[in-house]
């Protein structure tokens, strides 16, 4: 973890802000993020490379504005963390899609419900991550060695995603859903997009409501993984945030795009397990060895690439 720490500006951290506000205000009010429709795979697929684009133009920027304040070399090495961190949290999030498949399919939520609940679902993922990744960072700089702790938890997450990757998490009976249903007033039928009904003068909460609570929750659960996973490649607040919210920002288009094919795409599991107990070693192994961030740019990739064509070439056990 080489270069300057915290390499941004006030006005860095202000003007990514106002971007992420401008960019989720256009989708809601503009672009009809906030209307039920069935998003096609059309649209997922030009979504998803808007945002791909967008990150990678802000890579650039990035570069392009540290080659001039702080000299090349930062430049080309805050660069390589950013796309390190994005390329990471990119891959991890497929996983997320993998869950909300369940969850959507549990509750049996119509397809042009989904892109709602996936909306206020990015919201809340924006306001988490935010929070735990600040946290975070100040938590490395005053305890350096929680990195260690970080290693040995990605590379027994890991592990244990190697161990279960043939079983699938069973929804609907998640604790927090538990909870929910004791505690809270749910209407029994559905009730469109609205998270909330009135019957009797009383406030109700509909089916929908409880799927958004799963997906926040979902999400939560897995930032417990890809935060660490991220810090392994730098301790740079600006990156670390930056590169984890352009992939939340890309997260719903990606889910419409794999929604219709994510079966096909069986043997990534492996990858994602792979890629976190790769991390956790690199972190565990600091004090000896630096793995350079090309070196795990490179691995990352190659793990995740393996397991797409691996996917490709044998067939789920269901088809044989």
């Amino acid at each position: 973890m080489t270069g300057i720490e915290n390499i941004a500006t006030p006005g860095m951290w202000a003007g990514f802000v106002a971007f992420v506000l401008v960019m989720l205000a256009l989708d809601l009010f503009v672009f009809g993020g906030n209307k039920a429709h069935k998003v096609s795979v059309r649209e997922a697929a030009t979504w998803s490379g808007v945002w791909v684009t967008l990150a990678l133009l802000f890579n650039a920027g990035l570069w392009w504005h540290l080659k001039g304040t702080v000299g090349p070399e930062i430049a080309d090495q805050k660069a390589l963390e950013f796309l390190s961190g994005y390329l990471i949290e990119k891959a991890l999030s497929v996983d997320n899609v993998f869950v909300f498949l369940l969850i959507f399919a549990a509750f049996q939520v119509p397809p042009q419900y989904q892109r709602r609940v996936l909306i206020y679902g990015v919201l809340g993922a924006i306001v988490m991550r935010a929070v735990m990744i600040l946290a975070g960072a100040w938590v490395v700089k005053e305890f350096s060695w929680v990195l260690y702790l970080f290693g040995a938890f990605l590379l027994y997450t890991g592990i244990r995603m190697l161990m279960m990757s043939e079983q699938e998490p069973d929804v609907t009976k998640n604790p927090v859903l538990r909870f929910a249903r004791r505690h809270l007033r749910v209407a029994d039928d559905e009730h469109g997009e609205k998270f909330t009904v009135r019957k009797n003068g009383l406030l109700y909460v509909t089916p929908l409501f409880l799927v958004l609570v799963l997906i926040e929750v979902t999400d939560l659960v897995f930032a417990v993984d890809s935060i660490p996973a991220i810090f392994a490649i730098t301790t740079d607040p600006f990156i670390v945030f930056t590169s984890n919210l352009f992939a939340i920002l890309g997260l719903r288009a990606l889910y419409f795009l794999l929604a219709d094919i994510a079966d096909r795409f069986h043997m990534l599991k492996y990858g994602l397990a792979m890629v976190l107990a790769f991390i956790g070693s690199k972190m565990l192994i600091m004090p000896w060895y630096h793995i350079p961030v090309q070196a795990s740019l490179a691995i990352v990739a190659v793990l995740i690439g393996a397991s797409v064509v691996a996917s490709l070439l044998l067939p789920p056990k269901t088809e044989k």
